[in-house]
């Protein structure tokens, strides 16, 4: 029974591995579950064994990239002297890595069309916008920002990140777009911070 759930696993993360690779290079339209099968090495019928379409292939893709974007974006905020600076290096992060390549194309390229934004947001908010509460809760107990109700500035601060993630999707310079966002985002960060 263990090798067979190891076979089980281990055929999942083969498909897995190549819709990634997939979907990242070519984008969600322009691929086909044969691609990801021939890719993957296994039967069409495999792929649709362990993922019954195409979206929710990509919804499974896009939760494993989320997850690991969030891992690099923890990796760049732990440098920062404190949670507000760490807030505006993750949100700067996202959006350079998510400006470009594979990660962009699957994030913010297929993620809102394929989804549809209130998936998009329900996924984040378990990577991404999850993190935005604790943040600002450690940042009151710190006392970097003043004590108010968390989830509402949670909510506001969230919804311009994800405004930017909207607006960035849609242009054709998103890089920059990018860059322009995470500075504004930082404005509105640095304007929360008591000053001594």
């Amino acid at each position: 029974m263990a090798k067979q759930a190891e076979r089980r696993a281990a055929t999942s993360e083969a498909i897995l591995t190549a819709a990634r690779r997939l979907f990242g290079m070519q984008g969600f339209a322009a691929t086909t579950m044969d691609e990801i099968a021939e890719a993957a090495g296994v039967a069409k019928g495999a792929v649709y064994h362990h993922f019954r379409t195409k979206e929710a292939l990509f919804e499974a893709v896009f939760d494993l990239v989320s997850r690991d974007l969030v891992a690099e974006i923890d990796s760049t905020a732990r440098a920062e002297k404190d949670v507000l600076a760490a807030m505006v290096a993750g949100t700067q992060h996202y959006f350079a890595v998510t400006a470009k390549g594979p990660t962009g194309q699957i994030i913010l390229r297929d993620g809102p069309a394929v989804l549809a934004w209130e998936r998009w947001r329900e996924i984040d908010a378990k990577h991404f916008g999850g993190k935005m509460p604790r943040a600002l809760a450690v940042a009151m107990e710190a006392g970097l920002i003043a004590r108010q109700p968390v989830e509402p500035l949670a909510r506001l601060l969230l919804g311009a990140v994800t405004e930017a993630a909207v607006a960035c999707a849609g242009r054709a310079d998103i890089a920059r777009a990018g860059a322009e966002y995470a500075r504004a985002f930082k404005s509105l960060v640095e304007a929360l911070r008591l000053r001594a």
